[in-house]
């Protein structure tokens, strides 16, 4: 489903991919990091730039390819005209926490006291068959 849904003919996500040469084989790399992205829409901000999953493997992390990632994917929402890029964070993750902070984004838990809801699986044919 991950490569249909964000490489098939109709992509439901996109993705952005760090890839490292192998030491071994020239011509063979593997990758290191990731930024799993899709456009969505809020009635009162417009289009937005949805950042789903953002990872860089531990070893490649303070080499600047996360950084480089952001640089690219923050040409995205630039170009297809949306309003800005929103992303979660959990929140023990203060080292990540702290870097976006320091890159200018803005916590929105703290400024507009949102809370993150999720309905289950469980839930959702609760409330369907209802």
């Amino acid at each position: 489903d991950l490569l249909q849904d964000g490489f098939g003919e109709h992509p439901f996500y996109y993705c952005l991919v760090a890839e490292v040469q192998n030491e071994e084989q020239i011509e063979r790399s593997y990758t290191v990091g990731y930024a799993m992205y899709y456009f969505t829409y809020d009635p009162r901000i417009g289009k937005l730039l949805y950042l789903e999953d953002f990872y860089i493997m531990e070893p490649y992390q303070g080499l600047g390819i996360g950084s480089e990632i952001l640089k690219i994917l923050s040409q995205a929402p630039l170009e297809t005209n949306c309003s800005c890029m929103q992303f979660l964070v959990v929140i023990w993750n203060k080292p990540s926490v702290e870097y976006y902070m320091r890159c200018g984004a803005s916590d929105l838990s703290t400024e507009e006291g949102w809370h993150l809801f999720r309905f289950n699986e469980e839930t959702l044919l609760r409330m369907a068959a209802e």
